[in-house]
Parts: structure tokens; C-alpha cells; sequence
């Protein structure tokens, strides 16, 4: 069999009774049948017309095929389809169901943009277009829960965190960082949630150089969004919750400037506050020893470092760690906070619920955010955009799985069950049918999304 040809017809003489053939000939088919729910999730959302509408078109009008509006869509849908490279356009001009999401018909509509021309537009975006685009898409998440809380949290959380995005070529700003041991990018993610919520949505992404601290570019993405949320959610208290590389006195400086704002923010151990935590540690260790397991005493203390203008309040966790086989080990751990709540509760049920951000960016990774291969800055940082909005819509599809099997679900899994589905289209006079498979395991919970999305039964 000829190279050029196996991508048309594979044999299997010999597995089954008869010999068995697979033919890549269906034109009307699509292995992305589920996708349609993405364009009811942006239906809801309106999210791509939001950040269309921060672009500006420079392109002689007589010659442009594909508006700006056009090629965000395709790169959006495509990477929530798990095609975060230009490069799959290829194979997916011409496919029904792509075409449908960008509002063509699936059999005479022209095919989506190749991929010189999705090149072309990443690294057309400019840094004014770009700010606008993080700040559009801060807005549709923040009015999509205002609309859907009708404005009434009580408290609304942001939690910010850097995340490493290694380099691999002559990409701008590419420096190496000591901490991640690699050649990277530090893009900071920002996320809020509300009330006693358990998600967190993903409001804010800012690639930022390598070799930056983490509290670079934190003020004026928390001053952003604080403007925002209060303006939305006029009644709520805000709270922020930071790791410790935020710890930075500018930073706190600026979130006690609003007696409003609660804060809890890790710090990194110091002889200081080892000092003050003595104590404690000396009750921990106690404890350990008449336990022989890990054990963990509380406790607090006034603190001001040298480019502080006065002290702060400081929880101590005093936590001596035991593991078979090994030494017990010492691990002090430090929170700065202005809430008055006693130290275990401000530690365990406030900061501690933090640790949930690690699986919002693995999923963030699992979109391959981190996709930043073009040698422009700036075309990178587009990138980071068009990802956090793709995923941005798969969470409004795991809102809209609530009380079904998918309602926790990761990223990856929701679109192995509610967008991978093959699909077959047929077009007629008064109507496009997709058909899907009758034998699908999840269509209860299909059918459950698609109806909070806006579906009616036929």
C-alpha cells in the first residue's frame, strides 16, 4: 500500500471473520460531535464577541476571507477540542462540525483558515489589544456569576498564582528561573470564587518574563479585579489568598489601603519568625513524641520585617513531621492576615483551601496553556488568552453538569465524554441534523448539559 493513500483505506485481513476495511471517507463526518455544547456555553457566556470586539481589523477589506472574529472563534473552539497548535487546521478546515461553531454552512460554507493565516493574526495582536482582551475576559466571567447570583454573594475569594511555562527556542523573554530549574515563562493565573463554592473560575492570565518574582504585575491584576468584583457584587466582601512568593510590602501596603479587604498571604520562614515560633514547635514536638505521629500545634504573633511600616499579624502553624524511616522533621509554616478569626480556623478552612488553584492549572496545562512557542512576546501572550477563554467555556460546561457524574469532572475528561463524540451531518432545506451515537454511555449526563445550556427536547 502506497504511503499517500494509507490516511484513505487500512485493512484488517486477518483479525476478524471477514477481512475488514477502514475507510477516511466520510466528508460529512466529525469526530467533534459534543462541541456543539461550546457554542451554547459562548451562547450563554458571549464571551467571544467580548474579545472580538478588542480587536481592530487593519487588513485591506477587499482582501480579507476570515474576519478577526472568525479566526479567535476557530483557535478557541480548536484548543477546547484539544488542538492547541495552528497547525491542526490542516485536517480541520473542512470539518461540518468546526464549521458550524464559526456560523458556516457545514457542507457549502467555506473552510476555516488555514494555518498561515491563524499565524498571521497571533502575531498581529498588539500590547493595547492584548490588555484589552484580559480585560474583557475578566468582565464576562465576573458579569456571567453576577448574572447568575443575581449580585448576592456574601464573599467573593481571589487567588492568584504563578505557574512555570518552559522554553524551548528563541521565544522573547525567555529567562532562565533558579526555583524551576529551567529556560521559562512565569504567566500568573487569577481565579474567584464564591461563597462556599467549591470551583474556582479562571478571571485573569498574564504571561509575564521568566525571571520575574511572583508578586510582579499582582497589584494591578488584584486592583482590576477588586474593581470589578465591587462593582458587581456591590454587598460582598473580598478576600485575597496568596502564596508566599506574594508577600511583598507594596503588595500588602495596597490591599490594607481598603479596610474592606481581607487578606491572607503565606511567608516564607525566617530566623525571626522561627524564633517566634519556638513555642509552639516545643509543644508539637511533645506531642509527637507521645503520638509517634505527625503533629501540629497552632499559634500567632505580632511581626513587622524591616520595610514594613508597622507589625502585622502572623499565624504560625508549628507542625513536626514524621514519615517511616525517617528523622521527625521541623516544619514551621507562617500566614500574614488582617482577619481576626482564630489561627487553626484562618489556616485550615481559609488558606489552606488555596491548595485547590494546583488543579485548576493542572487543568490550565492539560489545555497546554503553556503551548508558547512563538518567537514574539506578545503572540505568546495571545496564546495564553485564546487558551484561558477555551477554558473558561469548559468550565461553564462543568457548571452546567451539576448533579451528574460529571460535575467534578477534569478538563480532559469532559471533553473525552461530552465532545468526543463521532458525528455525522446532514443538511436539508429546513434544517441541519447531527447524528450521534445511540449506543453514547454518557447521554444522560449530555442531555443534562445540553438542557442547561438552552437545549429544548424535540
Amino acid at each position: 500500500m502506497f504511503e499517500d493513500s494509507t490516511t484513505q483505506c487500512l485493512m484488517f485481513p486477518e483479525i476478524f471473520g471477514k477481512p475488514t476495511v477502514l475507510q477516511f471517507d466520510q466528508r460529512m463526518g466529525s469526530s467533534d460531535g459534543g462541541a456543539i455544547l461550546l457554542k451554547a456555553a459562548d451562547r450563554r457566556y458571549g464571551l467571544i464577541e467580548a474579545l472580538a470586539g478588542c480587536l481592530c481589523d487593519k487588513r485591506q477589506a477587499g482582501k480579507v476571507e476570515h474576519s478577526l472574529r472568525e479566526l479567535l472563534s476557530q483557535r478557541v473552539f480548536s484548543i477546547a477540542c484539544g488542538y492547541p497548535d495552528a497547525n491542526d487546521s490542516a485536517r480541520l478546515s473542512a470539518d461540518p462540525i468546526h464549521k458550524m461553531l464559526l456560523d458556516r454552512d457545514p457542507v457549502t460554507g467555506r473552510d476555516l483558515a488555514s494555518q498561515p493565516t491563524l499565524s498571521r493574526f497571533e502575531n498581529s495582536i498588539r500590547p493595547r489589544e492584548l490588555y484589552r482582551l484580559g480585560e474583557a475576559l475578566a468582565d464576562s466571567v465576573i458579569e456571567r456569576h453576577a448574572q447568575r447570583l443575581r449580585g448576592r454573594a456574601r464573599l467573593v475569594t481571589i487567588d492568584l498564582d504563578p505557574t512555570d511555562d518552559p522554553t524551548h527556542g528563541a521565544q522573547q523573554l525567555s529567562f532562565f528561573n533558579g526555583h524551576y530549574d529551567s529556560w521559562c515563562f512565569l504567566p500568573v493565573m487569577g481565579f474567584v470564587s464564591f461563597n462556599d463554592e467549591a470551583e474556582q473560575y479562571l478571571c485573569a492570565a498574564v504571561l509575564r518574563p521568566g525571571n520575574v518574582t511572583a508578586a510582579v504585575g499582582a497589584r494591578g491584576i488584584l486592583r482590576r479585579l477588586i474593581t470589578m468584583l465591587s462593582y458587581s457584587f456591590p454587598g460582598a466582601r473580598i478576600r485575597v489568598r496568596l502564596d508566599g512568593g506574594f508577600a511583598h510590602p507594596d503588595l500588602l501596603d495596597f490591599l490594607e489601603d481598603d479596610p474592606n479587604l481581607e487578606y491572607v498571604i503565606a511567608m516564607a520562614k525566617n530566623a525571626v519568625l522561627k524564633r517566634k515560633a519556638k513555642p509552639a514547635m516545643r509543644q508539637a514536638r511533645k506531642l509527637s513524641r507521645q503520638s509517634g505521629k505527625t503533629e501540629h500545634v497552632y499559634g500567632e504573633a505580632n511581626y513587622a520585617a524591616r520595610t514594613w511600616p508597622q507589625q502585622r499579624r502572623i499565624i504560625i502553624k508549628a507542625e513536626v513531621v514524621r514519615a517511616e524511616g525517617k528523622k521527625p522533621k521541623d516544619n514551621p509554616r507562617f500566614v500574614i492576615t488582617n482577619m481576626k478569626q482564630s489561627s487553626q480556623w484562618l489556616y485550615e478552612e481559609v488558606y489552606c483551601q488555596r491548595g485547590e488553584i494546583e488543579n485548576r492549572i493542572k487543568e490550565l496545562h492539560d489545555l497546554q496553556i503553556d503551548r508558547t512557542s512563538c518567537s514574539d512576546f506578545w503572540a505568546n501572550q495571545l496564546r495564553v488568552l485564546l487558551t484561558a477563554a477555551a477554558y473558561v467555556l469548559m468550565q461553564e460546561l462543568r457548571l452546567s453538569a451539576a448533579h451528574t457524574s460529571c460535575a467534578r469532572a477534569q478538563v480532559w475528561t469532559l471533553r473525552e465524554r461530552l465532545l468526543k463524540l463521532g458525528a455525522r451531518v446532514l443538511v436539508s432545506v429546513r434544517r441541519v441534523v447531527v447524528h450521534l451515537p445511540a449506543s453514547f454511555p454518557f447521554l444522560p449526563t449530555f442531555r443534562h448539559v445540553a438542557m442547561a445550556l438552552g437545549a429544548s427536547p424535540g
